[in-house]
């Protein structure tokens, strides 16, 4: 089992993944989209762009690690691409986010963005 601790964030991309990625292009992928260190010891998850499959990243101290997870129902939520900051998530949105829970509203930055996801979701 993958031990999490206090200290380590969960990052999240907001750009969709190709889910043939392994070791090498997500450790690019955190290195220059996320602008994160592969090695920190956080938590970086990537989603394809039909949002049905999603791949972590992590290094243990010993080597990097791949987590993946197909939903069979459902969607994971959909990030939101106007949200300016980073994504980052608590354990617990993780796990919710995991197990496919909507948790939009925690990613709604201004007003004006709100109104567009409002309208968009109405």
């Amino acid at each position: 089992m993958i031990g999490l601790n206090r200290r380590t964030s969960i990052y999240v991309a907001k750009e969709p993944t190709d889910m043939r990625a392994s070791f090498d292009s997500l450790f690019l992928r955190v290195r220059n989209i996320l602008n994160q260190d592969p090695f920190s010891g956080h938590l970086f998850v990537f989603l394809n762009r039909s949002r049905t499959t999603c791949k972590c990243l992590l290094y243990d101290g010993t080597g990097l690690v791949i987590i993946a997870k197909r939903l069979e129902k459902g969607l994971f939520v959909r990030i939101n691409p106007y949200y300016n900051k980073e994504i980052i998530l608590t354990q617990a949105e993780f796990s919710l986010f995991l197990e496919g829970a909507n948790l939009n509203k925690r990613f709604i930055e201004s007003p004006l963005e709100q109104k567009k996801y409002v309208s968009s979701h109405a």
